[in-house]
Parts: structure tokens; C-alpha cells; sequence
């Protein structure tokens, strides 16, 4: 063996690949073995998948092509990174479309298959040289006959050619797990899991991946080395990688659990919330009903009707859906009932970028109902933390007699993180004010704790028989009432018992107490505005970040963290929605501002050349 054929194992702190092809080349599934692999044997992950809103293009168009972007490293990972360090084009459009999301040095994997003169003519290629046309340097291209090599390992078996092409991803995947020095016995694993009724796909898909898993093995090129990213000590317990969406429906599987109740969901499908629906659906077992419902006002009015029964109450939508379940908000608002209204936000208006992701429906769920309507609002920080808001969210629901609105958004929902399962013993109790049996004969509908919440008589307990409905009610009696007093008295009851509930202080990270300037975000760009953060105070600059989970009732120490800098920058995905309602709130505020509206998650290069003018010189330098 000489020197040249010595495998040499380059240790990293962290890389991202970005896997890319036609919609119907499984990027997505091949993402997803790669970062759930990759979570199994302790990395840090986050993962942005990143698909058109067309149900099939016609296949190699450049409107066609999907992507799944995954940063793995040896700790904690926040984004999925600005751009890759491993491209995957699986045809000549992806690569034309998804070169630029790969940095200077990346390593490129190609299919030279599906880069035939068609193929480069759909792409939008002038010449049959694609890679002098990109300004690619061939050094960095991995050119691999991958679909010939597919036909050729799965010639003997049974499959036919449209079968066999759809094998091509694992192929891709097992050359990358090569790469990255990955244990195949785990992605078989994943695949006898995936594949349990159909053993033969199963078997036939990891023999791909072990072939391209030795094409790496055996080709000597100068774009192929073989990476490791070790893994810092994790706290014992069982992980997964998990998908915001996931994760949310855990959450109210655990709430539901928690509390002694039922869940109930109401649905109607729609992208990007629909796999909530799917996964709870899945789970019968434990107690979850889920209706999928003829439209989106019936999907949150069963809801309630469920809540009013003694359930936990839950649908779930996007934005547009929201415009229709206004009505039932309201509803559940005059009623006091407990709801959990989930918005999984994408772009908009109307039907807008249905499979991209913004947080533009902010003030709609803070203020988009008629007369005064007060609810909570919370926001998902990550895919991970989708679990902890779905559970607080049913809690302050459930224990409050409220509809709470939970925020996330497209890249929070189908973006994944290493999760660590919880021990359910060890979550927030949850305690709805059910009525006591003391108050038997004397109990009227709007009745109150000391807290201010109102009362909970399940239907069915003898004694406690009422009526609730949509007309507003007379806070003695729980009769019909036109009183300007009463009505006068009611709405400052809700309101008040809103900004009654307890949350979390705000956080502040980075440099606390001397700080030039404070990044201030709210729900899914948390790990971006990090990941900025840490970036300008590694060059010198005094920064610090604080963000809101929390945005109806705001934490008491907002006005106090605010006005606490210099200078305030509020980051967020629409044109200044947050900044408008924190100036509502805290007075004398005026922050800077930095929006986008691109349906993509932020860059953290372009957070930090955005928020540099905001900042004298680095500490110590002129």
C-alpha cells in the first residue's frame, strides 16, 4: 500500500451537507437517515428541508428541485448553516439551482447520468461544459455514474426500472455516510424500521447504500476525504432526531397525559401543519381523537365543542386557516374555555409561499378578532423546543380557561433537532380550576378563582348544569346580559386575567452587563441571532441577545431589558411586527430594525453585516 492509498481521518468540529434533486428523488429521506444517524451516535444537528410548493414539476426543471440542508457538530448546533460544505446535485438543475448555497471550498457530488444534453437544456445550460460555465473547479467534483451503478447493483432483483431509480438516494447517502465516517449498521437499522411490511425494499435499499458507501471506499480523488465529527459529552438519555411538527404533537400527547384528559384535535390539512395531524393520528392508543374536518371553521369550532365536553382541545393550521378560525377564537374567548390554536406560519398573503416559512402572522393572532379579545400567544423557539411550547401552551390553556395561540412556522416544523426524550414524571404539573364540589347549588358559569380564572364544570357533574355561548354574560348569574356596567366589568375581567399569568423572565446572553448593542427576536431565529451574536463577540464587539417565547402576556422584565442598552436591534422574519408591538407596550422604546420577507431562514453572515454599523470599534482595537 503506498502513501496515496492510506486512509487518513480528518477530525472536525462541524460540516453541513446539503442534499438536492428532483422532488421525487427522496432528498428528504435521505437527508433524514443522514441527521438521524448522525443524532443516534450524540452529534448536534439542525436541519432545514427546503421543497417547492408544486406537487410534482416536470422532472429535471429548474422549479422543480428539492433540497435538505443538515449542520451536524460536536455540541450544540443552532442553525443549519449558511451554506454547505457537501453539495448533493443529483441532477444538472439542482446543481444550477443549489450551487449557491455551497461555500467557495465545498466538496460536489454529481449524478453525470442525469447531466445528458437534455438534462443541461432544462437546466437552463449554454454549453455541455456545466462546470467552466459555474466557474467550478473540477478538483472539487466527486462525478459519479450514480444512476448506472444503482442499475447495475440491483440488477438481480425483482425490482423494475422505476423502482430501481428510486434507489438512486441511498446511493448518494451511503457515499456520504463514507465521507463522514458513518455507521451503516444504523442506517439499516433505519431502513428494516421504515420498510417493517416490505423487507425486500428494505434490503434491496441498504445494498445501494452499500454500494456507494465502497464507491467512496475504492475511488481516489483529490475531492474525497474522509471526515469524523466527534461528540462532546451529552447528559444520559435516550435521543432522537425530531421534526418541529413532531415535537409539537408530543407535546400535546404529554399536556393531555399530564392533565388527565382526552386530546382532541380538529384539522383541516394544510401546509406546513398537516404532519401534525398525521402523527397524532397515529396514536389511538393513548387516548389522542383526531377529526379531519371539511374546513377550518369546523376543525376549531369541534375543537371547543371538545373543550366544553371536558377535553383538551386543539387545532391547527397556517395562516390562512387562522383567518377563518377567528370566529371560534372569539368564541372560545366570551366562553372561557380552554383552546390551544397551533399556526404553523409560512408565507403569505393568501395563499402566498405555502411551503416556505415567515413569521408574519404576529399582530393577526395578537389582535385579529373583533372587541376586545385577549389571549395568550407563545412562539417555538427551535424543532425542539416545539415540545416544551405545545405542553406550556395546553398548560396556560388548561389552567387559565383561555385559548392560547403557539406559534411556529415552516423551518421550525420541518426542521429537526437531537432531542432528548423527557421523563413525563418530572414535567410541570398541570391543575385546571375545576369547580369545587363545596360550591354545588351556588356555582354560576363566570363564578372565579382568586386568580381571576373562571371555574371549569365539566358537563355531566350533577349540580353544576349551565349554558355558555357566544352572547355576552352577566358575571353573577351567567345570564344574558346588555348591561353597559357588566359588559364594562366582563371585558376587564378577560383582559385581566390574561395579563394575570405568570411566564419567564427574559433571558439575556452574551455580554449582560455592558453590552453596545441587544439582538432581540421572537420564536424560530433564536439559534440565527445566537449564532450572530457569538460571531461579533468572537471579533471583539459587546453584544447580547435576549428573546421572546413569550409575546401575550409579555415577561415582567421586558421594559426593564429593553431600555437596559445602548442600542436595541429587533430581528425578525416580516416587516417590523414585533418592534411595533414592543413599542406598544414599553414606553419611550425605539429600537432599530432589521426585517426580511425572502421565505427563508436568516443568514447569520447577513445578520452580521447588518448589525456591525450598529457598533463602535472591537474592544481594544482603534
Amino acid at each position: 500500500m503506498t502513501e496515496q492509498d492510506k486512509l487518513v481521518i480528518k477530525e472536525l468540529d462541524q460540516v453541513v451537507v446539503r442534499f438536492s434533486g428532483d422532488s421525487g428523488d427522496g432528498m428528504q429521506l435521505a437527508g433524514n437517515i443522514f441527521s438521524t444517524v448522525s443524532a443516534t451516535v450524540g452529534n448536534g444537528i439542525s436541519t432545514f428541508p427546503d421543497y417547492p410548493a408544486d406537487i410534482r414539476a416536470p422532472q429535471g426543471s429548474l422549479t422543480g428541485v428539492s433540497g435538505f440542508q443538515v449542520h451536524i457538530g460536536e455540541g450544540k448546533v443552532y442553525t443549519p448553516g449558511d451554506k454547505c460544505d457537501v453539495l448533493v446535485a443529483m441532477n444538472a438543475a439542482a446543481l444550477k439551482t443549489q450551487y449557491k448555497f455551497a461555500k467557495p471550498q465545498a466538496t460536489i457530488i454529481i449524478d453525470t447520468d442525469s447531466f445528458g444534453p437534455s438534462d443541461l437544456k432544462k437546466a437552463a445550460f449554454e454549453t455541455e461544459d456545466y462546470l467552466g460555465e459555474m466557474g467550478i473547479d473540477p478538483d472539487r467534483v466527486i462525478q459519479c455514474p450514480l444512476t448506472q451503478m444503482v442499475k447495475d447493483c440491483l440488477k438481480d432483483s425483482d425490482m423494475d426500472n422505476k423502482a430501481v431509480l428510486k434507489c438512486r438516494n441511498m446511493f448518494a447517502l451511503g457515499l456520504v455516510c463514507w465521507l463522514f465516517d458513518r455507521d451503516l449498521n444504523l442506517v439499516a437499522n433505519f431502513l428494516r424500521d421504515k420498510f417493517a411490511k416490505k423487507p425486500a425494499i428494505a434490503e434491496n435499499n441498504i445494498k445501494v447504500v452499500q454500494a456507494g458507501y465502497d464507491y467512496g471506499h475504492n475511488t481516489h480523488s483529490s475531492a474525497m476525504n474522509v471526515y469524523r465529527i466527534e461528540s462532546k459529552t451529552k447528559e444520559p438519555g435516550r435521543y432522537m432526531d425530531i421534526t418541529g411538527n413532531k415535537a409539537t404533537a408530543y407535546g400535546f400527547i404529554a399536556a393531555a397525559e399530564k392533565a388527565g384528559l382526552k386530546l382532541y384535535l380538529g384539522s383541516y390539512p394544510i401546509t406546513p401543519a398537516t404532519d401534525v395531524l398525521h402523527e397524532l393520528s397515529k396514536h389511538k392508543s393513548l387516548g389522542v381523537t383526531t377529526v379531519q374536518c371539511e374546513d377550518e371553521i369546523s376543525g376549531a369550532a369541534s375543537a371547543l365543542g371538545a373543550s366544553f365536553a371536558g377535553a383538551l382541545g386543539v387545532t391547527s393550521t397556517s395562516g390562512p386557516g387562522i383567518c377563518l378560525k377567528s370566529e371560534a377564537m372569539n368564541l372560545a374567548v366570551i366562553m372561557e374555555l380552554p383552546l390551544v390554536v397551533l399556526d404553523v406560519q409560512r408565507g403569505g398573503p393568501a395563499t402566498g409561499l405555502p411551503t416556505k416559512s415567515e413569521q408574519t402572522d404576529l399582530l393577526q393572532v395578537l389582535f385579529g378578532r373583533n372587541g376586545e379579545s385577549p389571549m395568550p400567544v407563545m412562539a417555538a423557539t427551535s424543532p425542539t423546543d416545539c415540545f416544551d411550547a405545545a405542553y406550556q401552551a395546553c398548560k396556560m390553556a388548561l389552567e387559565h380557561m383561555t385559548p392560547v395561540v403557539l406559534l411556529t412556522d415552516a423551518y421550525a416544523a420541518n426542521g429537526s433537532g437531537a432531542f432528548k426524550l423527557p421523563d413525563i414524571n418530572k414535567l410541570d404539573a398541570i391543575n385546571p380550576p375545576y369547580v369545587p364540589e363545596e360550591l354545588k347549588g351556588k356555582w354560576t358559569p363566570y363564578m372565579r378563582a382568586e386568580n381571576g380564572t373562571r371555574y371549569w364544570a365539566v358537563p355531566g357533574r350533577e349540580g353544576f348544569e349551565h349554558i355558555l355561548g357566544g352572547l355576552e354574560k352577566d358575571s353573577n348569574t351567567g345570564a344574558i346580559s346588555t348591561n353597559p356596567e357588566n359588559h364594562d366589568l366582563m371585558t376587564r375581567l378577560r383582559a385581566q386575567k390574561i395579563a394575570n399569568i405568570e411566564v419567564p423572565d427574559l433571558v439575556v446572553e452574551g455580554d449582560v452587563d455592558d453590552a453596545e448593542l441587544l439582538i432581540v427576536g421572537f420564536g424560530s431565529t433564536y439559534g440565527h441571532l445566537h449564532s450572530a451574536m457569538d460571531e461579533l463577540r468572537a471579533k471583539g464587539y459587546k453584544v447580547a441577545q435576549t428573546h421572546f417565547k413569550y409575546l401575550n402576556p409579555l415577561p415582567k422584565n421586558t421594559a426593564e431589558v429593553l431600555k437596559k442598552y445602548k442600542k436595541v436591534v429587533v430581528a425578525e422574519q416580516n416587516m417590523g411586527q414585533l418592534a411595533a408591538y414592543l413599542r406598544m407596550k414599553v414606553d419611550n422604546f425605539v429600537p432599530e430594525k432589521f426585517n426580511e420577507v425572502k421565505g427563508q431562514p436568516f443568514q447569520v453572515e447577513t445578520l452580521v453585516q447588518n448589525f456591525s454599523p450598529l457598533l463602535t470599534s472591537p474592544v481594544g482595537k482603534e
